[in-house]
């Protein structure tokens, strides 16, 4: 049995990215949540899609640039994309497959949650019904334009229950069960 759970810090708009797949935009809500300290004691593995591996870094340019949550977490780091790079980058594995990179990155969080990190990654995990959890990181800024949180037009709405809502130094966290 999977435990997916899809993390994000969204501005007001629905936005995780902005234009260009900017992220320098979230620098100044990544201060102490602890909602979000507690998440990341739960994830055992990461599922990453290959925009967002790819992607800006909001720790660009600091001692924390590239590490998974600032530093805050390390273990597994799965990739989905069917474009590996030529050479192998340490504790990331990449995977052409959904099932396959649900599966490897269920068995290497040993029990714990495997966090998806990719709106792309993680509408697909919902179509295929892989997505058990969302928590949503709700940053008080209104960006405009980006990457959305979900992203599908014309797709059916996929009903969510609050499990929790609290509210951070600067942002508020929900965390909600995919109801199927």
């Amino acid at each position: 049995m999977s435990k997916l759970l899809y993390s994000a810090t969204m501005s007001v708009d629905g936005f995780i990215a902005g234009p260009g797949g900017d992220m320098s935009w979230l620098v100044p809500y990544l201060g102490p949540d602890p909602a979000i300290d507690e998440l990341v004691g739960e994830i055992g593995a990461l599922l990453v899609g290959n925009r967002t591996f790819r992607g800006d870094d909001p720790h660009k340019g600091t001692p924390a640039e590239g590490e998974a949550f600032g530093g805050g977490w390390s273990g597994p780091q799965f990739v989905l994309t069917h474009h590996p790079p030529a050479e192998p980058v340490p504790g990331v594995t990449f995977v052409g497959d959904l099932h396959a990179a649900v599966a490897a990155a269920t068995t290497a969080a040993g029990g714990k949650y495997v966090d998806v990190l990719g709106a792309d990654v993680a509408r697909q995990c919902l179509e295929a019904g892989l997505l058990d959890e969302i928590f949503v990181c709700i940053a008080p800024v209104l960006l405009g334009d980006g990457v959305r949180l979900f992203d599908r037009p014309g797709g059916t709405p996929l009903a969510l229950e609050r499990l929790v809502a609290t509210r951070g130094p600067v942002a508020t966290d929900i965390r909600l069960r995919v109801v199927r």
